[in-house]
């Protein structure tokens, strides 16, 4: 089968220039912001390391005026993250993972890959999910962990 690379994911969003904000203070980076008129405005940010990207703004089509959720950005290192993203003022959740009897305060007490998690929602609460995936981070080495 032929590739098919996920590259945006389409955000519904309230207010532009709020999103916006949120974004840069995320630490995402602005790749565009471009406007014609009051009609269309397409704002797009990538999160750092990303091949994927986010995009969201005015005029740009049918797009759901639910939240997103569960969308994952894949961590080296959750506790550096979880404390870098409350450094700038992000509300982000404590740190959890799946043990024995459901979810547990802290990260896996073990650092497997995928097992640690935290959580937070932009300003229109599409909601993020950080997960723990040590040291591969690329593609390669997640398919093959």
């Amino acid at each position: 089968m032929t590739d098919m690379r996920l590259e945006v994911v389409v955000l519904p969003v309230s207010d532009v220039d709020n999103a916006k904000a949120f974004y840069e203070r995320l630490g995402f980076v602005l790749d565009v912001d471009h406007r014609v008129g009051d009609e269309f405005r397409v704002v797009q940010f990538t999160p750092p390391g990303s091949d994927c990207s986010i995009t969201f703004g005015i005029g740009l089509g049918e797009t759901t005026s639910a939240p997103v959720k569960g969308i994952h950005l894949c961590v080296a290192d959750i506790e550096e993250t979880v404390a870098e993203l409350a450094g700038r003022g992000i509300d982000v959740a404590p740190i959890r993972h799946m043990g024995a009897s459901g979810w547990e305060d802290g990260p896996d007490p073990e650092r497997r890959k995928y097992g640690s998690y935290s959580f937070f929602n932009d300003p229109d609460d599409n909601g993020w999910v950080l997960q723990e995936v040590g040291e591969a981070t690329s593609r390669q080495e997640r398919n093959s962990a």
